[in-house]
């Protein structure tokens, strides 16, 4: 079976009705972990603090196991938020994946952390933004964003695609779902772009772009008139239960990861400092 993604997938045997799946979130500033029996969500846990991933990721998971009386060894799959994102919380997420799979043979599905914010909107009211797209000529465009510094987000463009548009089967695990029971359909891929870039490629005076995403908590005057709606805070943040709803989806479709190529998907690599010598 070949790998068919940058996340290693495979294709493998779907999953079980009532699966036990833990879904971890790790990719930004406040972790979270989720606890699904099949696609039904038993409970979420969301960290304190701010980057406390490798303080509370363990005794989240144990607490949401204790309280559905489950052991780590009922878990049959786990769901992570892959990347791109805090380099430190991605290598949280794929250790513990790959750990898991090493102790029961937990298979692991491998979530885009922009899809995931992408997914948190599905429940933002239906108003003027979405009941316009009865328009044919009508374009709503999404951007989620994650702080990637230097100036530059971590960032991917997705446009609203109507209920009544049926998707091809092969793309139907792609796409996510969004409000008005219509989906969003991923158009720029993940990739590292400015404000300005990124507000003059998508965003019009006619069409603005809606954004989300931990992107703008220092950096939302960069977008401020500008085109762009600034969705409420929050939908910002991924969710465990984000990466749960798209592993699923994953999921159903045999989209594994495969734990031994398996690694972060990190878009860029961490910025390293080299000490000088004391006697350079």
């Amino acid at each position: 079976m070949g790998n068919t993604h940058k996340t290693g997938e495979t294709s493998e045997a779907k999953t079980p009705r009532n699966a036990l799946i833990l879904a971890v979130e790790t990719s930004s500033r406040v972790g979270s972990v989720a606890l699904a029996s099949g696609s039904e969500l038993l409970g979420q846990a969301t960290f304190t603090a701010p980057m406390q991933h490798s303080a509370e990721i363990m005794p989240a998971i144990v607490e949401l196991l204790h309280r559905s009386s489950r052991s780590p060894l009922d878990l049959e799959q786990v769901h992570i938020s892959i990347g791109p994102g805090s380099f430190t919380g991605l290598r949280i997420a794929v250790a513990a994946a790959k750990a898991m799979h090493l102790a029961n043979g937990t298979r692991i599905v491998a979530v885009d952390s922009l899809d995931a914010i992408a997914a948190n909107v599905k429940d933002a009211p239906v108003d003027e933004a979405f009941q316009s797209i009865s328009q044919e000529s009508h374009i709503l465009r999404l951007a989620t964003l994650l702080d990637a510094k230097r100036g530059q987000f971590f960032t991917a463009v997705y446009e609203y695609q109507r209920q009544d548009h049926e998707p091809p089967p092969e793309d139907a695990s792609d796409l996510i779902p969004a409000p008005a029971g219509g989906w969003w359909r991923k158009t720029l891929p993940d990739c590292l772009l400015t404000a300005d870039e990124l507000l003059d490629r998508f965003a019009t005076p006619d069409y603005p772009l809606l954004v989300a995403g931990d992107g703008l908590l220092y950096h939302q005057d960069r977008f401020q008139g500008r085109a762009a709606r600034i969705l409420d805070e929050r939908y910002w943040s991924p969710r465990a239960e984000s990466v749960h709803l798209l592993g699923c989806r994953k999921a159903a479709t045999g989209r594994f990861s495969d734990p031994l190529t398996l690694v972060p998907f990190y878009l860029r690599g961490p910025e390293v400092t080299l000490r000088k010598s004391a006697h350079a």
